[in-house]
Formats: structure tokens, sequence, C-alpha cells
């Protein structure tokens, strides 16, 4: 059966007959199951939960579901069905029973971005793969790319953790030129198969410890997104963590180390000299002369001149270069860029404070860069914060607060690092149970400590779940509170416009 598998290089090798668990049916789940109940393999899912809309899908497309969260019916049902091989979405940690007593018994486990590795060839020359990882930033980097590389008119598609799944894409009838893959921690642990042509790591900091044991870990399996790369390796001089995960990554030969920097650029390298973005890497005359992107004040009409929003560009326009998108179309497919609503996004203006929406900030290091790009702040903080210490980030930005607003179910953690690290910030805690009350308290606490000049910012640093459905929840209702406590009188902002 081994040899079997490893020959399952293409959607048109013979499937058939073959029988796979796949655990979880979120979305990647439901793909992963749709994809393999296409190519004739018995599927059987198993979930601790099944939305009724997907559970009659499956029925309907003939896979059978184990739903329930019982560890030990997992298990026998997984002996019962006696699979070829296990798919495991995203999210599950390894030690999850299902995959330890798959790993007993010697199961293959794949993860979804290996499956679509493998069927990538479904609609004919199979699309270049340019991934993309990193603590934070991911989206934007990944959309900045899909936008450089669709202006130069070939088919492109952003996929993976940023919303469809991979297996969707490479299932396109259309197909596709180039797919832009955005990779978490978890998919980048399981992945053994992809050769990109192109890939990123963006940044490392300390995140999702709880699921990886240990900062360690996560730091390799973020690494993995290097491996096997054929033509470019970029990676984050400002973060040596990038630097060593790349030097330590079995590429294909020939494949180069591009750097990117908010500082002057040396040869295979792109950054800024005075305003101007630049790449030194992508032209044959880089010992000597570098091509002009664009500028910081162009970005700054887009929005997009927040310094960890640069940084994001000068990846993303390095991975572009190495597609050969020309520098002209870079700029102008920037210029018509806009962010992501919930990443620094100006929700209102009054009396001279900016209240400015970054719930996308879900760990330190996001607040970190969020907190870096504006002084005075009234900061609204806390969470779930996963494992992580945000000690270090409160003693860091303590000089740029003018006071802190701590949110969360648990604000204990928070509580206790502005009083060991910051001891001279006003802190608020809003000790509002009704989470549906918890943004109206804290924007009026926001709006009584925010003088003239100061931003309002919401950047948790932590995760939302603990009183809101997600980030967007969060942002939603931080967004509804500032426009009610300010009242009628408050600035309408543009709302394409975001805070840099």
């Amino acid at each position: 059966m081994t040899e079997r598998l490893d020959a399952l290089t293409s959607w048109h090798a013979d499937w058939t007959g073959l029988r796979a668990v796949v655990l979880g049916l979120g979305v990647t789940g439901f793909a992963a199951a749709d994809t393999l109940i296409e190519l004739g393999v018995e599927v059987l899912v198993v979930a601790d939960r099944a939305p009724a809309d997907r559970a009659e899908l499956l029925r309907v497309i003939g896979g059978a579901l184990a739903e329930g969260g019982d560890p030990a019916a997992q298990v026998a049902a997984l002996g019962a069905f006696a699979p070829d091989f296990v798919i495991v979405s995203p999210g599950y940690h390894p030690d999850h029973p299902v995959l330890a007593a798959a790993a007993a018994a010697e199961i293959p486990i794949w993860g979804d971005i290996d499956l679509a590795w493998r069927l990538r060839d479904k609609t004919g020359t199979p699309a270049e793969w340019i991934t993309v990882t990193g603590t934070n930033g991911k989206t934007t980097t990944v959309r900045l790319v899909t936008a450089m590389v669709a202006a130069t008119g070939r088919s492109v598609m952003a996929c993976g953790n940023i919303g469809a799944p991979v297996l969707d894409a490479i299932r396109d009838p259309t197909g596709f030129d180039v797919l832009v893959v955005e990779l978490s921690s978890y998919q980048l642990h399981w992945m053994e198969l992809v050769s990109p042509y192109s890939s990123a790591c963006l940044n490392i900091a300390d995140d999702h410890l709880d699921w990886h044991g240990s900062a360690e870990a996560y730091r390799a399996a973020k690494g993995r997104v290097f491996e096997r790369t054929r033509v470019a390796c970029v990676f984050n001089l400002d973060d040596p963590v990038t630097e060593e995960l790349v030097r330590d990554a079995e590429v294909v030969e020939g494949a180069r180390a591009i750097g990117f920097t908010l500082g002057v650029p040396r040869m295979s390298e792109v950054g800024l000299v005075d305003g101007i973005l630049c790449d030194r890497a992508f032209l044959e005359e880089r010992r000597d002369s570098a091509l002009e992107l664009t500028t910081v004040d162009e970005l700054h009409a887009a929005g997009l001149s927040a310094p960890h929003i640069v940084a994001n560009v000068l990846a993303a326009s390095a991975l572009a270069r190495s597609l050969d998108v020309p520098p002209p179309t870079i700029r102008d497919a920037l210029r018509s860029f806009r962010l992501d609503p919930h990443r620094i996004e100006l929700v209102a203006e009054q009396d001279g404070v900016r209240w400015i929406d970054d719930s996308k900030a879900t760990n330190p290091h996001a607040a970190d860069a969020s907190l870096g790009a504006f002084e005075p702040v009234v900061w609204i903080v806390g969470g779930l914060l996963k494992g992580v210490d945000i000690g270090e980030l409160v003693a860091k930005r303590a000089g740029r607060l003018r006071a802190a607003i701590v949110i969360g179910a648990d604000r204990g953690p928070v509580l206790e690092a502005f009083a060991r690290h910051a001891p001279g910030v006003p802190v608020h805690p809003v000790d509002e149970r009704d989470t549906e009350q918890v943004m109206p308290v804290a924007a009026r606490l926001a709006r009584d400590a925010a003088q003239p000049g100061d931003v309002v910012l919401l950047a948790p640093a932590a995760a939302s779940m603990d009183q809101f459905d997600d980030y967007a929840h969060r942002g939603r209702a931080f967004a509804t509170a500032v426009r009610d406590v300010l009242g009628g009188a408050a600035d309408d902002p543009d709302t394409s416009r975001t805070a840099s």
C-alpha cells in the first residue's frame, strides 16, 4: 500500500478503491472529503461537531459521518473503517486521539495542502504556487501579491488559510496560472511535499504555543514554508529568526534568498532609500543600481504607510518580482489596493482623537506593530492570550500609552503585566459580564481618557473568542460602540481609508 500511496501524485492517477478518514468537517474538511469522493475514494469524516448543512451535503455526495466528541468512539470509528490514509484539517493537535491512533497503526497522515499538491494537475498545466506564512501580515501580503500578479493579466487566486481551501482552487475548472497560498503554522506542521515557486516567512513571534507546545516547535513549523522552494525564499532582514529559517531550509538548487527591510537594501534585497521602495534583487545590475517600486508618500495615499504594512508591501513586491511582475505594474496595483476591514481601519475622528480598529491584531507581535505606528495611544487590550506572555509588549510600549482599557473574560494576566511593567499607566478594566456591553463600556472609558492628538486603538494582542464570535465581530462591536459614544458629532471618515 505504501508504494501505491507514494505513486498518487496526480489527479489522473488511480485513486479508486482507497479508503480515507477525514478529521474535521469545517470548510477545509468538507473540501477534502468532496475532493476524495470525486476521485472515487471511500470517505469517512470523523468530527466533534458537524454543521447540519455540510453533514447533509456529505451524505448526498456519498460520504459517511461519525459525529461526536467522545475520543474513544472516534478512535473506534477509525479502527472499524480501516483507512489507507487520514486527512487532517488545520487546527487539530498532533496528539489528538484519532491522529495518535493512526500513527500507532502506521496509517499515513496527510494535511490538506499536501493533498492539493498531489492533485494540482486536474485542469492541465499546474499553477505555480507562491506560499506565504508569518506570525502576522500573511493575509495582507497574500492579497498584495495576488493584486500585483492579476495586474499583469495572469489568472491568479488567493487561497489556503486566507479563505478558499487550496483543494477548491486546484479543482476550479477555469484553472489558474498562479496560486498565492497563505499557510498557517497548523498547515505547515503537516506539509512534506509542496515545492513552491517562491515562498516567504514575514516574521516570527511567539503564538499558538498552546497548540505547538513550545516556541521552538512553532518556529520549526513556520520554517517549513521554505522547504523545496525553487526560485526565491523571501525573508525579513529585520527579524533574524526568519533568516535562520532560510539558512536551515533544504531548497532546490539555484533558489535565492531575498531579504526585505525597512532600511537601505543591499544587493539581493528590497528596502527603503529616502522614502522610495527599491528592488536590488531582481535586476542584472543589482551590484550598483536599483529599481524604484513606489514611494512611501504614494503608499500613504492608499492607507498603506504604517511601517508594518510597508514591510508587507516590500515582501509582496519581492514575491511578485520573482514572477517577473514589472515595477510599474506593482506601482499601479498598489495605488488601487485597500486593506481588509479591521486592519488599522479608521472608524471615526472627533475633537482631535482618532479611533482605530485593528481587531485583527490577535497576538502581541501584531499589536506591537500597531502600537508602533501611533502615539500617544489609549490602548484597548485583552482577550484570549493563547499561552503567550504580554508583559514584554507592555514594557516596550508603556511610554506611548495615555491609558489602557483592559477587556477579556480573563483580565488577570493583562492587569498583572501592567502592574509589573507599567505601573505609571492608568489602567481601566472592563468588568462587564454582559458581552454585548463590553465594547460600549470600553468606548466610554476610552473617550474619557483620550486627549486631543491621541489615538484610541483597538489592538487587543489576543484572540477574541472569549467574548466575541471572532475578530471581525469584535471589530464591528467596537465601531458601533464608538459611533454611539461619539454621537452625531463624530466625523464620518472615508470608509475606503485606513489609518497609517
